[in-house]
């Protein structure tokens, strides 16, 4: 009985960590002036001067980061070079 109850947990453990897995911020980044798609809830300290998110999905992240102010648009040079980073 104690082996079910320890794995029992275990398995929950390990079903909440992974519950954050998959999730996407968009972050302001001062130092380079341009907002970036991160796959870790962001401190805002220093140059990350704000944080919004999380979004399900890289794609509701792009949209978001399309219509925040803030973000300059960006350029396909930095798509590709996102595209590349994942």
């Amino acid at each position: 009985m104690k082996h079910l109850v320890v794995a029992a947990t275990l398995l929950l453990a390990s079903g909440t960590v992974s519950f954050a897995d998959g999730l996407f911020w968009v972050v302001g980044n001062r130092a380079t002036g341009k907002c970036a798609i991160v796959t870790s809830n962001p401190v805002i300290i220093g140059d990350i001067w704000f944080g919004d998110g999380p979004y399900k999905s890289r794609a509701d992240a792009k949209l978001a980061r399309s219509t925040i102010r803030v973000c300059p648009p960006v350029t396909p040079e930095d798509e590709k070079q996102e595209e590349g980073a994942n």
